[in-house]
């Protein structure tokens, strides 16, 4: 049966590998990120099961608008959230609310907002809600204080929604060490605003090969996505 699922951050890395496996599986993608550059090549090899939307992801607005327009030519069976950032990379002691807020407002507020909006159409196709979480959650990172909360805060939304809907499957996943570009951006941007020995790991993780490749968690993410279990709601899976 072909669904239709919406999936944020989907121009690279964990996204894409997602948009690629369920658009494989037959399924309808609308996919969202910051540019639709990178996504114009599945949209025209793929034009009647692939929707493109570039957006600001941090705009409440964007879900609102994005859910309407999708309702309007059908159902919503599933909603990968997906998109994040790193930033602020920052000893606590060395942050500003103003940073910690758009880091929230990207990572947290925005994933809020996705949900009040599709919650009414995924009650009634009985969907699926699937947060791409960290680690970092239940891990202490130096300087990377208000990631670690805000996914910390996304594992909590995942589990009070297990509680609040019985008729939607809500998971929230830890995708692992993936070689993406926030990896890339750890082993040469943000280091030097975090512990040497961490770095160090990432480094020779890269190095000596042991990141994951972004279609490992991209395939169960998207698995997840169709299928997930509904005795998995609420879960953290690790």
């Amino acid at each position: 049966m072909t669904k239709t699922i919406i999936v944020t951050g989907a121009s690279r890395g964990i996204g894409l590998a997602v948009a690629r496996y369920l658009i494989e599986a037959s399924h309808n993608v609308i996919l969202l990120a910051r540019s639709d550059a990178p996504l114009q090549e599945l949209k025209s090899k793929y034009p009647q099961q692939v929707r493109v939307i570039a957006a600001d992801l941090s705009d409440a607005a964007v879900a609102e608008r994005t859910v309407s327009s999708t309702l309007a030519g059908g159902q919503i069976d599933g909603l990968v959230l997906n998109h994040g950032t790193l930033e602020p990379v920052t000893r606590v002691a060395d942050g500003s609310i103003e940073t910690w807020k758009r880091g929230f407002d990207v990572n947290f507020f925005s994933a809020v907002a996705w949900v009040t909006a599709a919650l009414p159409a995924l009650r009634r196709s009985k969907g699926r809600i699937i947060f791409t979480s960290s680690g970092a959650a239940i891990n202490a990172y130096t300087g990377w204080g208000a990631y670690g909360a805000s996914k910390a805060a996304i594992n909590h939304l995942a589990l009070t929604l297990g509680a609040e809907e019985p008729s939607v499957t809500c998971i929230a996943i830890r995708p692992g060490v993936v070689d993406t570009e926030m990896q890339r951006e750890i082993r040469e941007v943000h280091g030097p605003r975090m512990q040497e020995q961490d770095v160090a790991r990432f480094h020779k993780l890269h190095e000596e090969g042991g990141l994951l490749r972004p279609e490992q968690p991209g395939h169960v993410i998207a698995k997840l996505a169709v299928d997930g279990p509904k005795e998995l709601s609420g879960r953290f899976l690790r």
